[in-house]
């Protein structure tokens, strides 16, 4: 159960810290392309509990969890769209599904690396978006840090980063 949980929070968040799984060429080229902003964060930020609730209220979660950990980008985005609920959390968050699952760890690891965690080679940002984490650390930080609590609360789990 406890595993199942943090394979939600992974995909739904990006808190893994990438030392246990490797990302593919193309997620790795999604998340340097992704341009992040003060607003996008905000979005990215605001649509995350909501996401995290709807995903593990569902009967089936831990089933489609690990089924979507088995996904190619194209293919979790594609399943996002599909679900009209995951749809409208990202409609009023004015994400897509590929804005959301590429941004979400654009935004953890540019925050990550701007507050010095550095060592691992999964966690990447781009120059623009580490530079972004610098100048708006003292912002994004304590906002990360609330919606981690919000989400462990939610799913009755203290995550620690």
């Amino acid at each position: 159960m406890v595993r199942s949980v943090i394979v939600v929070l992974a995909f739904t968040l990006g808190l893994a810290s990438g030392q246990t799984s490797n990302k593919t060429a193309e997620e790795r080229q999604a998340i340097l392309d992704y341009k992040l902003t003060m607003v996008r964060a905000n979005e990215l930020l605001a649509a995350m509990p909501d996401i995290t609730r709807y995903l593990v209220s569902r009967p089936d979660w831990q089933s489609r969890m690990a089924k979507s950990a088995k996904m190619t980008p194209a293919e979790r985005a594609a399943s996002m769209e599909q679900d009209p609920k995951v749809m409208a959390i990202l409609k009023q968050n004015d994400l897509t599904a590929k804005d959301y699952l590429a941004g979400i760890l654009a935004l953890r690891y540019s925050v990550w690396l701007a507050a010095g965690r550095t060592g691992n080679p999964n966690i990447i940002a781009s120059p623009a978006n580490l530079a972004f984490a610098k100048a708006n650390l003292a912002q994004l930080l304590p906002k990360m840090d609330a919606r981690r609590r919000v989400v462990a609360a939610e799913v009755g789990l203290l995550v620690r980063s």
